[in-house]
């Protein structure tokens, strides 16, 4: 495996990045969405709400809440998923700042 160089480019290029990766699967899309709907934090299973099964549906929340876009809290046999609102909104930032920017080149191609 080669070695990353994602220290050289600058803190919101590597955070657009870990976002995108973490967006860049249909079921997490899906689960981010899912949990984008519900009023309050789910502490249900979430792989009830998925054509998925157990251990994928753990490795997508192991990637959302490793790119920081969710939260979870165990207590016992329960877990309880939530979308982490801060994060949320910071990255909706990003990306807003990212996708106004306006190219300067001309028709190409």
């Amino acid at each position: 495996m080669g070695i990353s160089k994602s220290d050289e480019f600058s803190l919101r290029d590597n955070r657009i990045a870990v976002i995108a990766k973490a967006l860049s699967h249909p079921a997490r899309v899906a689960i981010l969405r899912f949990l984008l709907e519900q009023e309050s934090c789910y502490c249900g299973d979430i792989v009830n709400e998925m054509p998925l099964s157990q251990s994928t549906v753990s490795q997508h929340l192991k990637e959302l809440k490793s790119a920081g876009l969710i939260k979870g809290n165990v207590d016992g046999k329960s877990v309880c998923y939530c979308i982490d609102l801060e994060a949320w909104g910071k990255s909706r930032e990003i990306f807003e700042a990212f996708f106004n920017v306006k190219p300067s080149m001309k028709d190409c191609c």
